[in-house]
């Protein structure tokens, strides 16, 4: 390694120490959250394990749990940038995990070429230390965001089941009402009927406000605003319309369910739409390749 190098890699170092230490010692507007979060350790410990899983204790977590604990506990709020709530809501995530994730995929990123350059070095290719180091911090800022995108992709086809699941769902609370059941009668029998995670998250939601003498449309307004499903508050609106003037609403469930499954089946010709055109692409393409092949003879006949 030359003196240049040595300098460089020295100076990175140094610079990168600094930023992190202004970084650490820079005043910030903490979340209240992530402050109430630190004080204790017990609504840590209930967020990675859901709501009955407190009682098992850190000891029985998953090392993501670990990590996110101790990433909560030792790290800055402003450090997560953003963190997907209602994604990870709907994948029933607890937050712990997911920055328990964060820490992984940046450690794995951050490690992965010093122990690459190492084996190259033992069989006798060694190689710049400024490639590790640059590649590790490029990695490891990469990783970081790995769960972001893994949470958002997910949630993207988590809501897509789930209003699948939905349109059912209101048909059912539409045929509940017909027969004669009352707005909490027909919410309740619908959600049990089915055996899905949706049915089933549905039907937690309706028993809770159940125990806390709540108007089951109020918990799913509520649901519908943690997952971020619009669709389900439009169903907790027709419901709480029904309670308050006492409209028939058959029609209205009918309509809902119906306007939601044509605009599932438009998205679907939409995707399956832009799927067609991007497989005239490579066709494209090859009709090139094929009109090169024919035309170069020629040209090669006309230039010489």
């Amino acid at each position: 390694m030359t003196g240049l190098q040595v300098a460089l890699c020295g100076g990175l170092t140094i610079g990168l120490a600094c930023a992190l230490l202004a970084y650490r010692l820079a005043p910030s507007d903490p979340h209240l959250g992530d402050v109430l979060d630190r004080l204790g350790p017990e609504p840590l410990a209930r967020s990675a394990y859901g709501d009955g899983g407190a009682s098992a204790g850190i000891a029985s977590a998953t090392l993501a749990d670990r990590l996110g604990v101790w990433a909560m506990r030792t790290l800055p709020g402003s450090a997560w940038a953003r963190t997907p709530r209602r994604d990870l809501a709907i994948l029933q995530i607890g937050e712990t995990r997911f920055y328990g994730e964060k820490v992984l995929w940046a450690g794995l990123g951050l490690i992965f070429f010093p122990v690459l350059s190492t084996i190259w070095a033992l069989l006798g290719l060694p190689i710049p230390l400024v490639v590790p180091a640059l590649g590790s911090i490029v990695l490891a800022t990469v990783g970081w965001f790995v769960p972001n995108y893994n949470a958002v992709d997910d949630a993207k086809r988590a809501r897509v089941e789930f209003l699948r699941a939905l349109g059912a769902y209101i048909e059912l609370v539409a045929l509940e009402r017909r027969s004669g059941a009352s707005g909490h009668q027909a919410l309740a029998t619908a959600a049990d009927v089915g055996d899905s995670w949706v049915f089933t998250r549905i039907a937690t939601e309706l028993r809770r406000a159940r125990y806390a003498s709540r108007a089951p449309w109020e918990s799913l307004h509520d649901l519908a605003d943690e997952l971020g499903v619009p669709e389900l508050d439009d169903l907790a609106d027709i419901m709480q319309q029904s309670s308050q003037d006492g409209a028939q609403i058959y029609t209205n469930l009918r309509a809902r369910a119906t306007a939601l499954r044509s605009a599932m089946l438009s998205a679907e010709i939409g995707k399956a739409n832009a799927a067609s055109e991007r497989m005239y692409i490579p066709a494209s393409l090859l009709g090139i390749v094929f009109m090169a092949i024919l035309i170069t003879p020629a040209l090669l006949r006309f230039t010489t």
